[in-house]
């Protein structure tokens, strides 16, 4: 029967083909159109497409038929039908009709079909635009309910939950609707998202069972139960899907959420396996999740993996960073590290999310910084935690550790501060100030800050607490006094050192001390009493002895000669000779002066001898004026003028004036008045103020007496500004000035001074008054001033005041006004005009320091050199000849001769040369590459030289260094955040800073820790 009716059909079918295809042109195009609608409606899309698409090219809308009425249907279902195939001309088509079309119907219409299309495409933000654009009043109720659906999805994609929420709101209560299950889904999501978390769990259960969403939605309604505080509940459930689960998308989540309320219940054993299980299978450790894992392991006893975790919130400075922090310490005391703990307890100091822990954090670091050595720190941090803490639980081990540390400390500056800051120290830190106090005047002493250390020397005698070291004050104040050419104190405190009968301390010895009396006595002109003391240094010489022993030798000799034992003189000289010491050529100049006694060719003959055996001696001036003085002495005066001319033209002229003078004398008396004159007014041009000048001044008169031309002379000395006869009115107003400085009235005297100068600025005492001005600025310590009356004085030349006017501008210049251009050429000018031993070495002394301070290491090294062949030099200099060696070598490339004598200099002295040398030891150590040694050698810096913060500063930089090139960047940053927290400097302060930066930046580099989370 189905057979016979198919074939009914057939027939029907081929029949009616066969009878229409006459009037095909005539009747055919609606029904084609109505065939193709047909199609359209069922939802048969690809069927419909190429019938209408052919009557479009039959039919275009340019051609004149009967049925261009038709053309509009056409082409729209065209274009429906093309977008329902994701046919790509049909977008460009559809926007064209939605441009064009006068139809308000078709175009909400196809906007609608439009904005689905591109749904499908998931181009969100055209979809949303085609979909608003349709609007509802022409579509369906299950359009409607679709289109709601596709623009809230689209919102949600792009993230606008406000508007997605409101539409999917309305979808996921139509149970009927096909997008009612995804639409709740997304619509819980949402408020899950908002924290509405009874909305999303009603939308969740409804959800929960769906096979397309039942391995993703219990996570949340078990998070839900979390955040809602069922944590139980939440628990349970969690564990109940875990259990008959397989695969769930978000399973480590899950686990992860369990382990956090095991975590919260205190059942660490029982959380830490689910917070590694979800770390391992992720990859996934946000700082919440370091820390718990971190935290489960300290509970557990498993410290050093508690430590690896905790170690990576070093840069959080919330409060569970602080907490991270104070557990970190712990782990560090328990496993015996104490320099970590300090770090650890450093970052939790510097925190101040959790008071508590913080106190005791801050206390801790001031202690372990004590205990590890790092004094410097500790003396502050106690202080810093008396002063916030008062009267604390840790409060009289504070103060036990702040006496300590007084008391054993090299932190003097930072000692004598905090101690003067204290309104009532205690019994206990009066007994450690004399100490402090001796401390810091050694340094200043060795710094060569004499007025400052006298003065904290001063204190110490008159403390009640200083009975075990005045001894020592006393052999300070000596040895100041001694540098200072004030004998008679030099006496007086040094004997008091000597009968005291102390024990050596360092540089305060019985050697010492005997060397300086002995000095003082010889100063002094009583060569006996200076025969005493030096010989208790000692009374026999040998190649190895030492310097101080070779020099208390030779003064023993000239002592001997001064006393006119010329045979025991010279029996010494000649030992001196023999053992071929360094002073030979000083030696051999005095055995020739013994020679002269009663010879005097022999001594003319040794000196010439002299000369030609050492040619560089420093003596070689002195010996031609000696030859010169003989011949002099012996009226041979044509004989002595060579020897005066070699003088005049050598590069020193300390002895200059007396050549030109002696010169001058030699013509007068050789009958060449001429020539006499010409030396004479050569020494009046050049040394104007010097006493030889004034001489000059009077063997010039004569000449032109004898020669009968008193006006010539008149007129020369008017030349050279020299006044003939001296006013009345010119001497009593400098006279008057000068009483009331001789009565100490320096406010008068400088007023009257000042008055004096400005009535006659080259009156005959203008020079005099201009010195004594500026000794008083000196004494108010108004350096501008001073130096400016100093300099004018030096600048006039060698004079009665131009060693102690030039000595003076060049200290005011290095110490006071840290001008070390300056005080260099105050120096240099100072160095060729004076034959004063004593002068000569401080001169060496300033000019090694000037060129070290102006970096230029060569000419200092060449300078130290000199100043290491001059009697009488202390420690101190060599210490700082050692500095500047290894500084040069350093310049050269050559670390390893550099490291040995900056040890030699570190070996010597513990003050700041000491303490540059121990830190480019580090440093030299550090660029070699030998990192272990380089930390030895930093630590040692900041431990045994903690006066000197900017060593010290250096030293705790270069240790974060070390760390660094380790990837300790715990350590690293720890230490370069103390620095830019404390240093007083501002430019380590900010290289501190730069480097901490650093440290974070490649720390976070290198991490596995999430930053975002």
């Amino acid at each position: 029967m189905i057979k016979n009716i198919f074939l009914i059909f057939s027939f029907v079918l081929i029949f009616s083909n066969l009878s229409a295809q006459p009037t095909h042109a005539i009747i055919d195009v609606e029904k084609e159109f109505k065939a193709a609608k047909d199609l359209f409606l069922r939802g048969e899309y690809a069927l419909a497409f190429p019938l209408l698409q052919d009557l479009q090219k039959a039919y275009p809308a340019a051609s004149k038929t009967n049925y261009t009425y038709l053309y509009d249907d056409v082409t729209y279902y065209h274009i429906v039908c093309g977008l329902k195939l994701n046919q790509l001309v049909a977008e460009n088509s559809a926007q064209k009709y939605i441009d064009n079309s006068n139809s308000e119907p078709r175009i909400q219409l196809l906007s609608h079909h439009l904005g689905r299309y591109y749904f499908q495409k998931q181009d969100f933000e055209k979809c949303i635009k085609y979909y608003e654009n349709a609007g509802f009043d022409n579509l369906s109720n299950d359009d409607i309910a679709d289109a709601k659906f596709e623009m809230a999805y689209a919102y949600f994609n792009l993230k606008n939950f406000t508007k997605s929420k409101d539409l999917f709101n309305e979808i996921h209560q139509l149970p009927a609707n096909k997008y009612y299950i995804p639409a709740n889904y997304y619509y819980g999501f949402i408020s899950y998202y908002d924290r509405q978390f009874e909305e999303a769990m009603n939308s969740f259960k409804i959800v929960e069972n769906h096979k397309a969403y039942k391995s993703i939605v219990p996570y949340y309604i078990a998070e839900i139960l979390y955040f809602q505080g069922k944590k139980e509940e939440a628990l349970g459930y969690a564990q109940s899907i875990l259990n008959k689960a397989d695969n769930l998308y978000y399973n480590q989540q899950l686990n992860l959420l369990v382990g956090q309320i095991f975590f919260e219940k205190k059942d660490f054993k029982k959380a830490l396996p689910l917070f590694e299980s979800y770390v391992n299978a992720t990859g996934n450790a946000n700082k919440k999740i370091v820390y718990e894992i971190s935290y489960c392991y300290y509970e557990l006893g498993q410290l050093n993996k508690a430590i690896e975790g905790f170690k990576q919130l070093s840069n959080e400075k919330d409060s569970m960073g602080q907490n991270s922090m104070y557990l970190l310490a712990d782990c560090y005391l328990k496993t015996g590290q104490k320099s970590n703990a300090r770090n650890a307890f450093q970052y939790c100091a510097f925190n101040s999310n959790n008071d508590r822990q913080q106190k005791v954090s801050l206390f801790n670091y001031a202690k372990l910084s004590y205990e590890l050595g790092f004094q410097d720190i500790a003396l502050r941090e106690i202080k810093q935690y008396l002063t916030r803490y008062p009267g604390s639980e840790y409060d009289a081990e504070a103060k036990e550790i702040f006496i300590t540390l007084l008391a054993s400390t090299n932190n003097f500056t930072d000692a004598l501060v905090l101690y003067d800051s204290l309104s009532m120290p205690t019994q206990s830190m009066q007994q450690v100030y004399p100490k402090i106090l001796y401390g810091k005047a050694v340094e200043y002493a060795n710094d060569q800050q004499l007025k400052k250390a006298d003065e904290l020397l001063g204190k110490i005698l008159i403390n009640k607490y200083a009975a075990k070291i005045s001894a020592y004050a006393n052999f300070w104040k000596g040895e100041i006094a001694y540098r200072s050419f004030q004998y008679d104190t030099a006496i007086k405190y040094t004997s008091a050192f000597l009968t005291s009968k102390a024990a050596p301390l360092g540089e305060a010895n019985a050697t010492a001390a005997n060397y300086n009396l002995g000095y003082s006595w010889l100063q002094k002109s009583d060569y006996r009493q200076a025969l005493t003391y030096f010989e208790q240094v000692t009374k026999v010489i040998k190649p190895n002895s030492s310097s101080i022993e070779q020099d208390a030798y030779l003064h023993s000799a000239d002592c001997y000669f001064m006393l006119k034992d010329f045979a025991k003189a010279n029996n010494m000289y000649g030992a001196v000779i023999d053992n071929r010491l360094p002073q030979s050529d000083y030696a051999l100049f005095q055995k020739a002066m013994i020679a002269g006694i009663n010879n005097s060719t022999e001594k003319i003959k040794l000196l010439n001898g002299l000369l030609r055996q050492y040619p560089q001696s420093n003596l070689t001036e002195d010996i031609n004026l000696e030859i010169a003085n003989t011949y002099m002495a012996d009226e041979k005066f044509t004989a002595a003028i060579p020897y005066l001319k070699n003088i005049i033209a050598s590069e020193n002229t300390a002895l200059q004036p007396k050549a030109y003078l002696k010169l001058g004398l030699s013509f007068y008396n050789a009958d060449q008045n001429e020539d006499a004159l010409e030396n004479y007014e050569m020494l009046i041009q050049k040394y104007p103020s010097s006493a030889e000048a004034d001489e000059a001044i009077d063997n010039i008169k004569n000449i032109y007496v004898e020669k009968g031309k008193p006006d010539e002379y008149i007129v020369l000395m008017k030349k050279y500004g020299k006044s003939v006869a001296v006013s009345e009115a010119d001497s009593l107003t400098y006279n008057a000035a000068l009483l009331k400085y001789s009565n100490g009235d320096c406010t008068g005297s400088t007023q009257a001074f000042t008055d004096y100068l400005n009535k006659y600025p080259v009156g005959s005492y203008h020079i005099d008054a201009a010195f004594f001005k500026s000794e008083c600025y000196h004494k108010s310590k108004d350096w501008k001033n001073a130096l400016e009356g100093y300099e004018y004085v030096s600048s006039k030349g060698n004079g009665k005041y131009f060693e102690n006017a030039t000595i003076s501008a060049a200290r005011i210049a290095y110490f006071e006004l840290k001008d070390y251009v300056k005080a260099k050429q105050y120096f240099d000018r100072l160095k060729n005009n004076t034959s004063n031993p004593d002068i000569q070495l401080e001169v060496l002394r300033g000019l090694v320091r000037c060129y070290y301070q102006l970096k230029d290491y060569t000419q200092a090294n060449v300078i130290s050199e000199e100043l290491l062949s001059k009697k009488g030099i202390s420690t101190d200099d060599k210490s700082v000849s050692f500095l500047i060696l290894g500084k040069y070598q350093q310049s050269m490339n050559n670390c390893a001769a550099a490291i040995a004598s900056f040890t030699s200099c570190a070996a010597i002295n513990k003050a700041a040369w000491g303490a540059e040398a121990r830190y480019e030891i580090a440093f030299c150590q550090f660029s070699a590459g030998d990192i272990k040694l380089a930390e030895k050698s930093a630590l040692r810096v900041i431990k045994e030289t903690a006066s000197y913060d900017f060593w010290v500063t250096k030293s705790y930089l270069l240790l974060g260094d070390i760390f660094m090139l380790q990837k300790d960047y715990f350590n690293a940053k720890a230490t370069y955040e103390s620095v830019v927290k404390n240093a007083a400097l501002t430019i380590l302060k900010e290289e501190a800073q730069q480097k901490l930066d650093k440290a974070i930046q490649e720390e976070n580099t290198n991490s596995n820790l999430d930053a975002n989370n």
